[in-house]
C-alpha cells in the first residue's frame, strides 16, 4: 500500500513540475580539433578561432574588446516582417583588435553569428563561426584584420539571414554599408503594410516603362546586305533547292536504305562520300595533269 501511495505522489510530482525543452548550457569545455575547430557533444561550435596570430600588417594587438550577441526570435518584433535577429545590428572595432565574441542562443532552434570575409591564409574559408544548438552560450576569440573594411555577420542556417539575423561589422571607418541590415539599411525588396490594395494598373506601370502613345513606334529596317540593296529574311534560294533534292531523293534513299539499321546506314553513307571525294580528286588530277602537258608542248613549239 505504501509503495502505491509513493508511485502516486510521484506521478502527481511530474505532472505539475514545468519540463523545460532543453536547459541552457554554458559551452566552456569543448575539444579543440585544431585549425582553431572547437566543438562538443551538445551542439556548440567555434570555427576559424585565432588568439595569438596577427594578420599581415598588423604589428601589434591594437586593442583587446569583448562583446556579448544575442540572438533568437524575440529581437525580431522590432523588424517587420521579420522572424530572427540579433540583439544588434552593427559593430565597430579599431584595426588589429582581439574581439571575443560571447554569442547567447535563446531560442530552442540552432542559431550561428559568423563573420565573411576574413584572410583565408589565416581563417579557414575566409571565416569565424560560433554555433549553438537550442539554448547556451558559447565564445570565440579572433584578431581582426587591418584596413577599413565592412565584414557580413550573419546566421547560416536556412533562412534565418533572410528572415532578419543579419548585421555588419566596420573595422576602422568600414566601407560601403550592406544592404538590408534591419535598422540600419533599407530592404533590397520591402515589405508593404499599409494595408492599401495593390492595383492592376499600379503592377502594370511597375512591370513596364510608360511611353507616350501619340508616337508611332518607328517600324522595323529592312536587312541589308553589304552592298546597301535590301534583302529577303525569308527563305532563300539555297534552302528551297535543298529541301526540293530532299524531297526527290526521299524515296530513292528509302529504298537503297531499307532493312538497314541506323549505324549501318551511316557507314554507307561515309564510305560513299569517301567514294565521291576520291573521284573529284581523281577527276582533278587528270585536268591538272592535262593542263600541265598543254602548256608543256606549246613552249617547246615557241
Amino acid at each position: 500500500m505504501d509503495k502505491i501511495v509513493i508511485l502516486a505522489a510521484l506521478v502527481g510530482a511530474l505532472s505539475v513540475t514545468p519540463v523545460s525543452a532543453k536547459e541552457f548550457q554554458n559551452h566552456t569545455n569543448m575539444m579543440n580539433h585544431g585549425d582553431g575547430h572547437l566543438m562538443d557533444m551538445d551542439g556548440g561550435m567555434v570555427m576559424g578561432q585565432n588568439t595569438d596570430t596577427l594578420p599581415g600588417g598588423c604589428d601589434k594587438i591594437a586593442a583587446t574588446k569583448e562583446i556579448t550577441v544575442r540572438a533568437g526570435h524575440k529581437f525580431s518584433e522590432k523588424f517587420p516582417g521579420t522572424m530572427y535577429a540579433f540583439d544588434q545590428q552593427e559593430f565597430q572595432f579599431e584595426p588589429c583588435t582581439k574581439l571575443t565574441v560571447h554569442f547567447i542562443n535563446e531560442d530552442d532552434i540552432r542559431h550561428q553569428w559568423m563573420m565573411h570575409g576574413l584572410p583565408k591564409y589565416l581563417y579557414p574559408k575566409g571565416m569565424f563561426h560560433l554555433e549553438v544548438s537550442g539554448p547556451g552560450e558559447v565564445s570565440g576569440t579572433l584578431i581582426l584584420p587591418p584596413g577599413d573594411k565592412t565584414y557580413l555577420v550573419h546566421c547560416d542556417i536556412a533562412q534565418h539571414m533572410e528572415k532578419g539575423m543579419k548585421a555588419q561589422l566596420k573595422v576602422g571607418k568600414g566601407a560601403e554599408d550592406l544592404p538590408s541590415i534591419p535598422g540600419v539599411t533599407t530592404s533590397v525588396f520591402p515589405d508593404d503594410y499599409s494595408g492599401k490594395p495593390y492595383s492592376a494598373e499600379e503592377a502594370a506601370a511597375n512591370a513596364a516603362p510608360v511611353t507616350d502613345s501619340s508616337t508611332p513606334s518607328p517600324a522595323p529596317a529592312p536587312a541589308s546586305s553589304a552592298n546597301g540593296t535590301e534583302t529577303d529574311t525569308g527563305l532563300s534560294g539555297t534552302t528551297v533547292i535543298g529541301i526540293a533534292l530532299g524531297f526527290l531523293l526521299a524515296p530513292i534513299l528509302a529504298k537503297r536504305y531499307k532493312g538497314m539499321s541506323p549505324g549501318e546506314i551511316v557507314a554507307a553513307l561515309i564510305e560513299s562520300a569517301k567514294h565521291s571525294l576520291k573521284q573529284v580528286v581523281s577527276l582533278l588530277s587528270g585536268i591538272l595533269s592535262k593542263s600541265g602537258t598543254a602548256k608543256t608542248s606549246t613552249s617547246i613549239k615557241k
